[in-house]
């Protein structure tokens, strides 16, 4: 199972001189938690930070900051980690895990923006993944069950 498989492939993003107001009405607007920092390279874009929408309350209501002065660009940032669209998917959730992040941008062989891996978004693969395995041991001791007969 590759990251891209299960990215989902619409992502919110902003620039570093993109308000705070700004970033926090596209999240709400999105229904998303974050946005991606991108640097734009003709239609490409290459991410370079995440804004969540913890960091908007943390570091910036919280400390009693107007929110109009200053962009998600100002925000502290911690080096960004990325997941490849060809990474496997267990080993970018251990990363994740690891890092204690629960949203990984994913990027293309140019490392080019091409999708967000959320948690979130992942428990309902999981579940899906777990009830075909239930599925499979139920159909095996169904099967045993008619042959002894």
């Amino acid at each position: 199972m590759r990251v891209g498989e299960y990215c989902t492939r619409e992502v919110v993003v902003a620039t570093r001189d993109t308000g705070i107001g700004g970033a926090a009405r596209r999240m709400r607007e999105e229904h998303v938690g974050d946005v991606v920092l991108v640097e734009e390279h003709g239609d490409a874009k290459r991410p370079v930070g995440i804004v969540t929408d913890r960091d908007l309350v943390l570091e910036v209501l919280a400390r009693g900051i107007d929110p109009g002065s200053v962009t998600v660009g100002d925000l502290p940032c911690r080096e960004l980690a990325v997941a490849s669209e060809n990474d496997d998917l267990m080993d970018t959730l251990e990363r994740m895990r690891a890092l204690g992040v629960r949203r990984m941008p994913v990027v293309d062989g140019l490392g080019h923006l091409s999708g967000m891996l959320a948690a979130d978004d992942l428990l309902g693969v999981i579940c899906e993944l777990t009830e075909h395995l239930v599925k499979l041991v139920d159909r095996e001791v169904a099967t045993e069950v008619r042959d002894r007969r």
